[in-house]
C-alpha cells in the first residue's frame, strides 16, 4: 500500500477571496509537489477555506508561515509560532474526498421549504418553485386569522399538485375548557389527515395567549392538551411545534441581537413578552416544551424555529442527545445561526454536520395575496438561493441584518458536504413528514 502526504490549507474567508495570495500559495503547492513527490508515495496538496473539515490525516499552516516557506525544499519541520502547529506526519491512510457543491448547482439540488406559508388559490408560485426543483410544504397555523381559508387552500393545492406542495395541519384552541375540547381538536385532526395532511401544528398562541377561566396562561404541557398529543404519538403524526419565541422576546430592542426579531417585535407589540412581564418567562416555555418531549418520547416532534432554542446550539445539540425523534427546522432563524458562525465557525460546521439528520430546511417565507408575483418569485429565489449557498458553499453570502455596531454585511457559506446538504434541503423532510419527492 502507498503512503500518502496530505497538505491541506486552511483560509480564512478574507483569504479565500484574496486572488493574489492564492496565486502565490498555488505555486507553493507546485513546490511541494516537486518536493514530496519519490519512489513509494503520493503527494496530494490542496487549498481549502477554513471551514472545511477534513475526513483524512490534516496537515495545517497558517498562511504566513507558508509565504515564509516557499520556495524552500525542506517543509518537513515543527513549529508553535503560527496559528496552527506546523507538522507533517506521513500515514499509511485511504481517503475518499467529500462531494461538495457549487453555486451553480442551486436550481437542480433537491430542495424542500418545509416551512412556508401558502394561503392563495393561485399556482405562480408553485409553478415558479417547481421549475427550479424547490418543493413545498405549507403550513396551517392557528393564528393571525384565516383558520378555515389556510386549510382549504392547502387541501384544493394538494389535490391539484400533488407532485408540487404538501401540507402540515393544524386545530383550533378556541373551545379550550369545554368538555369535550380533546374529542374536538382530535377531530380536526382526523379532517386535516384525510385531505392528506403529513402533520398537524401548534402555534405560540398555546402558552403565550391562550388562558383559562381563572386568567392563567395555559402551557402546551396542560393536562387538557394529554389526550391530543398522546394520539399524535400512538398514531405516529409528525407534530411540528411552534412554541415560545426566540430569547430576544424577552429582552429590551436594544439588546436584541436581530434587526428581524426588533422590527417584530416593534410591530406585534403583543407578543414582545419584555413588556408583559405576567406572562410565562423564557425558561418557561422551554420547559413546558421539553415536558411533552418527556412525556411523549416516540412522538415524532419537530421544534420549528430551531426549537426557540436558536440563541445556542449547544442548547439544540443537548435536546437532540437526550430526545430520539426530536428534530428541528431553521425557518426565520437562519441570521441566529450567522451570527454563532461568526462567533465560531468550526463549531457551527460541526453541529451541522453532526445532527445532519435532524434538521429540515425552512424559510418561514409566505404567501397570502397575488400582488406582484414576478417580483415575489424573485424575492423567494434570493432568499432560498442564499440560504442554501451558506449551507452548501464557500461563498461570500449576504449576511442576515445583526442588530449590532460594525455589523458585516456578507459572511461566508459552511460549505458542508453535499451528502448533509441534501438531507437538510429534501431527504429529512421527506423522511420526517412521509413526503413523496
Amino acid at each position: 500500500m502507498q503512503r500518502l502526504f496530505i497538505l491541506e490549507i486552511l483560509l480564512t474567508a478574507q483569504e479565500t477571496g484574496n486572488s493574489c495570495l492564492k496565486e502565490k500559495l498555488k505555486k507553493f503547492l507546485m513546490t511541494f509537489r516537486q518536493t514530496h513527490l519519490h519512489e513509494g508515495h503520493i503527494a496530494k496538496a490542496t487549498l481549502y477555506p477554513k471551514t472545511y473539515k477534513p475526513t483524512c490525516q490534516l496537515l495545517s499552516y497558517s498562511v504566513t508561515q507558508l509565504l515564509n516557506f516557499m520556495n524552500r525544499r525542506s517543509f518537513i519541520k515543527n513549529s508553535v509560532g503560527g496559528i496552527v502547529a506546523l507538522k507533517l506526519i506521513p500515514s499509511v491512510i485511504s481517503c475518499s474526498e467529500e462531494d461538495f457543491y457549487s453555486s451553480g448547482d442551486f436550481e437542480n439540488a433537491p430542495k424542500t421549504d418545509a416551512h412556508f406559508h401558502y394561503n392563495v388559490s393561485d399556482n405562480t408560485v408553485l409553478k415558479y418553485a417547481a421549475s427550479i426543483n424547490m418543493h413545498i410544504l405549507t403550513v396551517n397555523v392557528d393564528g393571525g386569522g384565516g383558520f378555515d381559508d389556510q386549510f382549504m387552500f392547502a387541501k384544493s393545492l394538494k389535490k391539484k399538485y400533488p407532485d408540487k406542495i404538501d401540507f402540515i395541519g393544524t386545530f383550533s384552541v378556541n373551545g379550550f375548557g369545554s368538555d369535550r375540547f380533546a374529542d374536538e381538536i382530535i377531530a380536526q385532526i382526523e379532517k386535516c389527515l384525510k385531505a392528506g395532511a403529513k402533520g398537524i401544528k401548534i402555534w405560540k398562541n398555546i402558552g403565550m395567549v391562550l388562558k383559562d377561566r381563572t386568567g392563567r396562561y395555559v402551557m402546551a404541557d396542560d393536562a387538557a392538551f394529554a389526550p391530543v398529543f398522546s394520539y399524535l404519538e400512538k398514531k405516529r403524526i409528525p407534530l411540528v411545534a411552534h412554541l415560545g419565541e426566540p430569547l430576544n422576546c424577552w429582552l429590551p430592542y436594544e439588546k436584541m441581537t436581530m434587526e428581524g426579531d426588533l422590527n417584530y417585535y416593534k410591530s406585534n407589540p403583543q407578543y414582545h413578552m419584555y413588556q408583559h412581564p405576567e406572562a410565562p418567562s423564557y425558561q418557561e416555555q422551554i420547559s413546558a416544551r421539553d415536558n411533552l418531549l418527556n412525556k411523549y418520547p416516540k412522538l415524532k416532534h419537530t421544534g420549528a424555529h430551531i426549537g426557540s432554542l436558536e440563541w445556542n446550539l449547544d442548547e439544540v445539540s443537548n435536546r437532540f442527545d437526550r430526545y430520539k425523534y426530536f428534530t428541528v427546522d431553521l425557518s426565520a432563524r437562519m441570521g441566529h445561526v450567522q451570527l454563532q458562525t461568526i462567533e465560531n465557525r468550526e463549531k457551527v460546521r460541526y453541529f451541522f454536520i453532526k445532527y445532519q439528520d435532524r434538521i429540515t430546511y425552512g424559510s418561514d417565507t409566505g404567501l397570502g395575496n397575488v400582488y406582484n408575483l414576478e417580483q415575489r418569485c424573485k424575492a423567494f429565489y434570493n432568499t432560498w438561493r442564499t440560504h442554501w449557498l451558506f449551507l452548501a458553499t464557500d461563498e461570500m453570502i449576504p449576511a442576515e441584518k445583526f442588530n449590532m455596531v460594525n455589523a458585516p454585511e456578507k459572511i461566508a457559506g459552511l460549505r458542508l458536504p453535499k451528502k448533509v446538504v441534501d438531507k437538510i434541503f429534501s431527504k429529512n423532510a421527506k423522511k420526517i413528514f412521509n413526503l413523496r419527492l
